[in-house]
């Protein structure tokens, strides 16, 4: 049986805009459905759909964890882990998405 993976990922309005923090336990098809915005959300309202950072955990109750810890903390602590990481707010979304 293969292991799950559960991901912690923060999508962007655009570079240095709305937030938004979220947890899955499949990455791809979570921000499909954010980018298609399918359901009426948060998301939806404010147009958050650039994927610009996420983590991967081998179980739900450490992502779970993080998830609420991210959320949180403060606007300049959330830019700043995006950006050690991605500094120009690129979006992920195709990355992890092809084939």
């Amino acid at each position: 049986m293969a292991a799950r993976s559960f991901y912690v990922y923060i999508l962007a309005s655009r570079i240095g805009g709305t937030l938004y923090i979220g947890v899955t336990n499949d990455l791809v098809r979570r921000v499909a459905e954010h980018r298609l915005k399918l359901v009426e959300s948060f998301t939806k309202k404010y147009e958050i759909y650039r994927l610009v950072y996420f983590e991967q955990f081998d179980d739900s109750e450490n992502a779970i964890r993080r998830e609420k810890r991210l959320k949180k903390w403060n606007r300049a602590w959330k830019i700043r882990l995006i950006e050690e990481v991605n500094p120009n707010w690129d979006d992920l979304y195709s990355s992890i998405a092809s084939p």
